[in-house]
């Protein structure tokens, strides 16, 4: 969320920002005339308060004295029904504009550069070079298919479209590829394992920004009068950890990796990537996040980065990293490096992972505070996720670049001592 103030106090300006850089239309007649009525209705709110507190006193001075109470009492039976019309009008106005606040996107930072849409992000980094074939290059799904190793045909009979089930050799090849990551991720860069809900309520998912914009693309479970959410992300339960929380500087920055199923329901996909595990309901993803004093973010956002950059060069994946425009970020993000992995059989790089810098964005929607030891006062922390990276996607990567004459998959140096002594696939 952003600051309440920029809303308050400059609608106009932050209407022109919020379009030029993010091409989003915020209506800056409507929120004026929220905010108005608000200021009018508070006062008035205020004022009976005032009121009240004094004729409360009144009525205690009188009961003392014995005084009749008939005309202190009607005076305030006159002005109560008003006050309590009033407190619920103020409330109404509140969350009409907290809608509307909750429905803004973040500001991207100064160097983020602009743009519409991909083609205009900025390549920064490639790394390695892409393998050449003397043979025909087969896709993910040619390899998966020998001995029913991918198998989407009995995915689609227990789940419908976009589920895939794995079997063998492949199965622990992606097991592999999350053991490998977790301890890299624990081990060598200093992040502290942790496990999380798959289930979260919508608190959560209104602190990580994707309540109340994105509700279609998630899964919701109804048991009873109990909702909960099936979880996009790791990133979701991850970061709300410190939700409602103040935590002490010294314990700063919290470094914390997941890996965990994700859940998605893709209904703004226009049904691209239909073909294999490219774009899942389901998938499973190691994911990064820090928690962190505002000054320590930037370095935070690099360091993140180059965590999962780390990952694929350990794998030997060619990638390229992209600094995302304007037009192409998430809602919730200052800034966002995408790195994107060499696929031979489309001759071209995809995302695998978006480490993203949010500022004090969610911070601010979970109240998730840090006391500064200068101040002695609470002041918002600053959030980062990334991804650390996508197993699915990884395993993609993987099998087409290792990919044999035969049909057959040389696994990776680094996975060997997670596959029990599997070395070839096929």
């Amino acid at each position: 969320m952003l600051d309440p103030a920029l809303l308050r106090q400059q609608p106009a300006d932050l209407a022109e920002r919020l379009r030029t850089s993010r091409g989003f239309e915020l209506d800056v007649s409507a929120l004026e005339s929220l905010e108005a009525d608000r200021k009018r209705i508070q006062v008035r709110t205020q004022e009976l308060q005032s009121l009240r507190n004094s004729r409360s006193k009144a009525i205690g001075q009188a009961k003392a004295k014995g005084e009749d109470l008939s005309a202190i009492m009607a005076e305030v039976a006159a002005f109560a029904d008003e006050l309590k019309a009033s407190e619920v009008a103020l409330d109404e106005l509140r969350e009409k504009i907290e809608a509307i606040a909750l429905g803004l996107p973040n500001l991207p930072a100064d160097d983020v550069p602009p743009g519409k849409d991909e083609s205009d992000n900025v390549e920064e980094k490639r790394w390695g070079t892409p393998r050449s074939f003397d043979f025909p290059v087969l896709d993910h799904v040619e390899l998966g298919a020998r001995n029913q190793g991918l198998d989407a045909e009995t995915a689609a009979k227990l789940s419908g479209a976009r589920f895939t089930v794995l079997r063998g050799p492949l199965a622990r090849l992606h097991r592999a590829l999350g053991q490998f990551m977790i301890d890299l991720h624990t081990g060598t860069h200093g992040y502290e394992e942790t496990n999380v809900p798959l289930l979260v309520n919508a608190e959560s998912l209104r602190g990580t920004g994707q309540l109340p914009k994105f509700e279609d693309d998630l899964f919701k479970t109804a048991v009873g009068e109990s909702t909960r959410y099936l979880i996009p992300t790791s990133e979701v339960p991850l970061t709300n950890i410190v939700r409602d929380e103040i935590v002490d500087a010294d314990q700063l920055p919290l470094r914390m990796t997941a890996q965990s199923m994700c859940f998605r329901a893709e209904a703004g996909s226009g049904g691209r990537d239909v073909r294999g595990m490219i774009r899942q309901h389901q998938f499973e993803k190691v994911e990064l996040v820090t928690a962190c004093r505002p000054e320590q973010s930037e370095d935070e956002h690099q360091r993140m980065t180059r965590c999962a950059e780390v990952v694929l060069e350990t794998l030997g994946l060619p990638y390229r990293k992209v600094l995302l425009c304007t037009g192409d970020m998430g809602f919730s993000a200052v800034k966002t490096y995408d790195l994107e992995v060499w696929l031979p059989s489309q001759e071209t790089y995809r995302e695998i992972s978006s480490c993203s810098n949010c500022g004090d964005f969610q911070a601010r929607r979970m109240q998730a505070r840090w006391r500064n030891p200068d101040t002695g006062k609470p002041e918002l922390l600053h959030t980062l996720n990334g991804s650390g990276v996508a197993i699915g996607r990884a395993m993609i990567a993987v099998m087409e670049n290792y990919q044999n004459a035969d049909g057959s998959i040389t696994v990776p140096d680094a996975l060997k001592p997670y596959m029990g002594g599997i070395e070839t696939i096929g």
